[in-house]
C-alpha cells in the first residue's frame, strides 16, 4: 500500500483523465510509475558507476578495446 500526495493541479488533471477513459487514478499512477521506475533505476546505477570511475575504485574500457575483444571488427 502506498498513499501519496500530489498537488492539486495533477490530482485534478489525474482525475479528468480517469472520468474521460472509465478508468481509475490508480490505473494511471501505477501505469506512471511503472513507466519511468526502470529508468530511474537505470540513472541511479549509472550514477553509481561514474562516480565509482571517477575515485579510482573502477576503470573503463576504450570503446576500441571492448570492439577488438568481442570479434566486432569490420
Amino acid at each position: 500500500m502506498l498513499a501519496i500526495r500530489l498537488p492539486q493541479s495533477i490530482e485534478k488533471r489525474l482525475e479528468k483523465l480517469a472520468r474521460r477513459t472509465g478508468r481509475t487514478k490508480t490505473y494511471y499512477v501505477r501505469e506512471a510509475i511503472l513507466e519511468h521506475l526502470e529508468d530511474l533505476e537505470d540513472m541511479y546505477l549509472a550514477e553509481g558507476a561514474l562516480e565509482r570511475v571517477r575515485s579510482g575504485e573502477e576503470q573503463t574500457i576504450p570503446l576500441k578495446d571492448v570492439v577488438k575483444r568481442h570479434g566486432l571488427q569490420r
